[in-house]
């Protein structure tokens, strides 16, 4: 082989390799790939939680725990790209998403849509292997961040964020629907520390991002009501948190004290924001705490009934 036909080989296999990382980036751009992760963690909470309390032993029930992780992890990432698909306009605006396949054009909005109806439908038919309840749970979680929260809320209502929560928060009731029927208190407290947890957590998102959400007319509500309002919205939410672990004390002393200490560690982060001068350091320090807090309380919930 000679130099100039080397050069073209290794040439070639740059191209290849850099155009297979770009796939692999836009791939995790489109799918949102930390937020579909995030919602998986809950459901496997809420499957391992049921088997818990209905003394059933995982083995009896790997086949369901792969239809149920499968399908709801299809069922969110369809209704991720389908956000992605609405939302290519703004999203053309935004700092942290101009670089989507949706708005670069790497992928076509056709092709977003198409791909997103198709995994949702294939997630909801796993699903329905499992239990028409953990069905339900995820129809409704899909509809709701589809319909509701994407095409009608967030162009239009500050109140966005508690219809954005909702759809997240339904995730520990698929997975424990799956064993057993979610009408358990359990459950139900899972469901709720998911909705009150989003709402801080999107808010810290909103002020790190104020110029652009403030640039793409969405109606979140730092851009809409300021920052002082915000901060209280989110010191309220946190301070709500708190009871909620001593209404499933059946989790044991080690569940309410970690998340007691995790919740009290926020909110004191959250009153510290009334005094700082630098709210974007601030804002980011609340994200990172928020991230941490969901890993800690839903894994802790698991690590429990060991």
């Amino acid at each position: 082989m000679n130099k100039s036909t080397l050069k073209r080989t290794l040439k070639g296999k740059e191209s290849n390799e850099k155009r297979r990382k770009n796939i692999v980036k836009d791939l995790k751009s489109l799918f949102k790939a930390g937020v579909l992760l995030a919602n998986v963690l809950p459901v496997l909470t809420g499957f391992c939680l049921a088997l818990y309390f209905a003394e059933e032993p995982f083995g009896a029930h790997w086949i369901t725990f792969i239809l149920t992780i499968s399908g709801s992890t299809f069922v969110m990432a369809g209704a991720l790209l389908l956000n992605n698909w609405y939302d290519a306009d703004i999203d053309a605006v935004m700092e942290r998403t101009k670089g989507r396949p949706t708005v670069t054009g790497s992928i076509s909005l056709r092709v977003v849509f198409t791909l997103g109806i198709i995994l949702s439908a294939v997630g909801v038919l796993l699903l329905l292997f499992t239990t028409i309840e953990a069905t339900v749970y995820a129809v409704i979680g899909w509809i709701t961040y589809v319909i509701f929260y994407t095409m009608w809320s967030k162009r239009r209502y500050t109140f966005n964020t508690i219809i954005g929560s909702v759809s997240g928060a339904v995730t520990p009731l698929i997975g424990w629907a799956v064993i057993d029927s979610a009408m358990h208190p359990v459950p139900f407290v899972l469901f709720m520390i998911l909705f009150i947890f989003q709402m801080p957590h999107t808010y810290v998102i909103a002020i790190r991002k104020f110029e652009e959400y403030k640039a793409a007319g969405v109606k979140m509500l730092p851009v809409v009501r300021g920052l002082r309002v915000t901060k209280w919205h989110t010191f309220i939410y946190i301070f709500l948190l708190i009871p909620l672990p001593f209404f499933i004390g059946e989790l044991g002393i080690w569940f309410m004290m970690i998340t007691t200490i995790v919740n009290v560690g926020w909110l004191l982060l959250s009153i510290r924001g009334f005094f700082v001068s630098d709210d974007l350091r601030w804002a980011n320090q609340m994200f990172r705490y928020s991230v941490y807090y969901l890993m800690i309380t839903f894994l802790t919930a698991i690590l429990v009934t060991f």
